[in-house]
């Protein structure tokens, strides 16, 4: 699967395959949490899968799928959308949460 073309670089045509597409991580669970609770995206960091792995396999799928930790400013991102699905961008349920945020 790894020579799998998913799409092209519109720039030459070169197919992009699985393997040189970015995997980001985002660790949601405790640093010394026995189970690592993480977000798993692939190639973009909005659409991801919540997954649970032992401390030891977390090392070993990072290591072999070279994954990148999503930054602070897709993390601020990625939350800022949950939050529009969560409540809404206009609603009185928007607007209650702001207030209890404040």
């Amino acid at each position: 699967m790894t020579n799998t073309k998913l799409k092209t670089d519109s720039q030459d045509n070169t197919p992009i395959t699985f393997d040189r597409l970015t995997k980001y991580v985002r660790v949601r669970s405790a640093e010394n949490a026995r189970f690592v609770e993480f977000d798993f995206a692939i190639d973009d960091p909005s659409l991801f899968v919540e997954l649970i792995l032992p401390r030891s396999a977390f090392k070993t799928f990072c290591e072999k799928n070279n994954v990148v930790y999503m930054s602070d400013e897709q993390v601020k991102a990625v939350d800022a959308e949950m939050e529009k699905w969560r409540y809404g961008e206009d609603s009185l349920m928007a607007h209650n949460h702001d207030r209890a945020i404040q």
